[in-house]
């Protein structure tokens, strides 16, 4: 099957307005013509069965189409976080081999570089308003195509879409993932949460990220929803989007809610429509959830997902409880299970590594067939997440496998210590990793950042420490920041920490 074939059941009920982009309407039959079109365009302009697609630019109604051209036509999308560095995006553009670049002006020089270092891009396609030379203007070549387009009906396990992995801990790697696994994805994400057919969704998230391509595809399948697309994550506009348009659901992610609890003009607005806080891409402490139920009056519900297997994987949506702390239970069609460093399940409560299984579980990486075999293994994917499974089938993640701290023999969780501190009124962020230690062989280091217009020393931040850990567990040094290396998603780069 095509996994373009979601967005052709919306069409199913009539015209409806199904995006709202920057006080823009736009149907769900419109932007099924610009994808048409677009498909034809990119077909006229070479693009072939399986050849790569990069899409570089922010949240737009042209990112929608896009993937809905490219995987109408047989190709691969493969969108990139347009705010990586340059050596990043030469390395993705060396590696996918693409063909045709679409983008927007403001990162053409990035593309111009990396199209120099690549050799092999064929085309860019500029989403503007007036042209620049030497590209094809994204209008213009929508107005010269045809409607007219047949879906090419690609196999199950052909690639619809390669995502680069965030390059938190080493190189980024291709991610494969097939038409068939990406749309079973959507259709057991909506089993699970069995979301209302009108929802009224906010894509806040990259689209370039898994976790915005998986939303994206079970948006879908909610016939009479609509989707405001906002271009990139902005307080004001998040709050106003919510009250002015009664936002049902919003997928986030822990950085954000970090900074809507800071967010000093929260009460201007009426955010109380939303029904569905979805959280998930990184860690979320205990003390934030609490905040963000005192202060908005909802409960968050956690999930859980990895690129590697179509970014939607657990949930505590469409369960009777929610459990702070938990990332839920599986997703149907998903098997999950935690095993010992020698592939034996575990027991019930006790920790391990969480595998999973399932047709949403990647291909493979591309070009890397060895690293591919290093986490699938007899079938499941090893995720390289700490965790285990309460009496109720409830998952809890306590930490990453390479940051576990071993500090004179012990292995400490750097994820408990960072729950202490963000227990400190004056901490806004905060991670921890292993250092160096002529005694222990490692010792433990913690970064923070502070609310606004808080001050405080590291050793203040020690002596907090002190008074929720024990003191094998305080961190040897603290260092403070102006503010974190994050991921486009707010994810913390433990590994740009580690080179500090």
């Amino acid at each position: 099957m095509n996994v373009a074939e979601l967005a052709l059941k919306n069409l199913v009920v009539g015209e409806h307005v199904s995006y709202i982009f920057e006080g823009q309407d736009i149907t769900n039959v419109q932007m099924d013509r610009a994808a048409r079109r677009l498909g034809n365009a990119l077909k006229r302009l070479g693009v072939s069965r399986g050849d790569r697609v990069i899409m570089q630019m922010p949240n737009c109604p042209e990112v929608f189409q896009a993937f809905q051209a490219i995987w109408r036509i047989g190709a691969v999308a493969v969108p990139i976080n347009y705010l990586v560095g340059q050596e990043e995006i030469n390395h993705i553009y060396r590696d996918s081999g693409v063909h045709t670049v679409i983008t927007s002006p403001d990162y053409l020089d990035k593309v111009r570089i990396a199209q120099s270092q690549s050799g092999a891009v064929k085309n860019i396609i500029m989403v503007a308003d007036s042209d620049v030379e030497e590209t094809h203007n994204f209008r213009k070549i929508l107005e010269a195509s045809s409607e007219d387009l047949e879906m090419v009906q690609t196999d199950d396990d052909e690639v619809a879409t390669m995502i680069y992995t965030s390059g938190t801990t080493g190189k980024p790697k291709g991610v494969m993932l097939t038409h068939a696994g990406l749309a079973y994805s959507a259709r057991m994400q909506q089993e699970t949460t069995n979301l209302p057919q009108d929802l009224i969704s906010l894509a806040v998230l990259p689209l370039c990220h898994s976790f915005g391509v998986a939303m994206m595809n079970g948006s879908f399948l909610r016939l009479f929803g609509k989707v405001i697309i906002m271009r990139q994550f902005n307080l004001e506009h998040l709050f106003a989007n919510i009250d002015k348009y009664k936002v049902q659901s919003v997928p986030i992610v822990p950085t954000m809610l970090v900074y809507m609890l800071l967010f000093p003009d929260y009460a201007k607005y009426d955010i109380s429509s939303v029904k569905y806080w979805v959280c998930g891409s990184a860690p979320l402490s205990l003390d934030t959830w609490k905040q963000f139920k005192e202060r908005f009056g909802a409960e968050i519900g956690e999930g859980w997902g990895l690129t590697e297997a179509g970014a939607n994987n657990a949930t505590n949506f469409g369960l009777s409880v929610i459990k702070p702390g938990s990332i839920g239970r599986p997703m149907k069609g998903m098997e999950m299970k935690i095993v010992d460093n020698d592939d034996n399940d575990v027991p019930q409560g006790k920790e391990g590594e969480i595998v999973l299984r399932g047709p949403m579980v990647m291909k493979g990486y591309w070009n890397m067939p060895e690293a591919t075999a290093e986490v699938i293994k007899n079938g499941w994917l090893h995720t390289g997440d700490i965790g285990y499974m309460d009496p109720d089938g409830y998952f809890f993640i306590t930490d990453r496998k390479k940051d576990i701290i071993i500090k004179g023999g012990e292995n400490i969780s750097p994820r408990v210590i960072e729950e202490a501190l963000y227990t400190s009124p004056v901490v806004a962020e905060a991670a921890v990793i292993g250092m160096k230690d002529p005694v222990y062989g490692e010792d433990i280091k913690a970064f923070v950042t502070l609310k606004p217009k808080e001050t405080a020393t590291p050793e203040d931040i020690r002596e907090f420490c002190k008074t929720r850990l024990k003191n094998f567990y305080v961190p040897k040094e603290v260092v403070i920041l102006n503010q974190m290396p994050k991921t486009l998603v707010g994810k913390i780069l433990k590994k740009e920490l580690r080179k500090l």
